[in-house]
């Protein structure tokens, strides 16, 4: 069946759903800013999207299933974040980014932060710097995996301090909300799907990590603010399994570029201190290639690449 069916054909041909994979549980920054660009998109193809929430492997568990079972025709798509181009670094798998993947549109970044229960003694981030100083490894962080943005910046940020802490693993924000609310984790270093919870003071806004203060928290430093030289925004965008047609792809580039423009999504996206970024896909692959370049880079240098 032909991907985006004329209206005039839409009679003859029911309308078939383009799966979205949001690879985050539901709930979180990215699976409800995801699911406005996906709306949007869909009303300007005249094409329906379902979106599967398939969380797991740091971000990489949707898209690798989508680039090892999905069929290049549209519809299946997923989000890529920028763990896609860590893991492979870190450890064996089964995808290969450069080779996988048919990048159709970049999308936006992350607005990341570092929360405390509102009830920990922690009133600062320096604070919590000097408690892990004087007890290594006692300190812990939750996070949506392994060679995620929020892994890799708080183990730079321990690199800085001098300092050492423990990494705990989730699947998405819904997780590292509850186990630092439930205290199972010291913190939490997570996109802003916190914001519910730092808002009604549930939550601690320790830190971000944006090259500016931001509109939403004006009063929390950033990590620069803090003495560290660091900026974190996790750029992601979208795509599909590899050998995608180039008309498929400027038809769902072109949709989700009208989707990033419009109003609602815009709204969204700065209601979790997000904007849009788009480059069409030509761009984006371009980038995404020099993405994995420089994550390999850095990734050597902390360590943390497979041997």
């Amino acid at each position: 069946m032909p991907l985006y069916l004329p209206a005039a054909r839409a009679q003859t041909y029911p309308s078939k759903p383009i799966t979205f994979i949001v690879p985050w549980p539901a709930g979180g920054s990215s699976d409800i800013t995801l699911r406005a660009m996906c709306e949007r998109a869909g009303k300007v193809l005249g094409q329906p999207f379902q979106i599967d929430n398939k969380g797991g492997a740091s971000g990489t568990l949707g898209p690798a299933t989508m680039a090892a079972t999905a069929r290049p025709d549209g519809y299946t798509l997923s989000q890529l974040p920028i763990s896609v181009f860590r893991l492979p670094v870190m450890q064996k798998t089964a995808f290969d980014p450069l080779k996988d993947f048919t990048y159709v549109s970049h999308l936006s970044g992350y607005t990341f932060g570092v929360t405390t229960a509102a009830d920990q003694p922690y009133k600062t981030f320096k604070e919590v710097i000097e408690f892990a100083k004087a007890n290594p490894g006692k300190v812990t962080y939750g996070t949506p995996g392994a060679g995620t943005s929020l892994h890799i910046g708080m183990e730079r940020i321990a690199a800085q301090a001098g300092i050492k802490w423990t990494m705990v693993p989730f699947k998405g924000g819904a997780e590292t909300n509850a186990a630092v609310l439930g205290k199972h984790t010291t913190l939490q270093a997570d996109s802003t799907g916190w914001k519910p919870l730092v808002d009604a003071g549930q939550l601690r806004l320790l830190c971000v990590w944006t090259e500016k203060r931001t509109k939403n928290w004006p009063d929390v430093p950033t990590l620069k603010d803090l003495g560290f030289d660091m900026v974190f925004d996790s750029p992601f965008g979208m795509g599909g399994p590899k050998g995608m047609d180039p008309a498929t792809v400027k038809k769902l580039d072109e949709a989700f570029k009208i989707a990033l423009e419009d109003k609602d999504v815009i709204a969204t996206l700065e209601k979790y201190d997000m904007s849009p970024r788009y480059m069409p896909a030509v761009a984006y692959d371009k980038f995404a290639r020099q993405l994995y370049a420089e994550e390999k880079v850095a990734l050597e240098k902390l360590g943390l690449a497979k041997s």
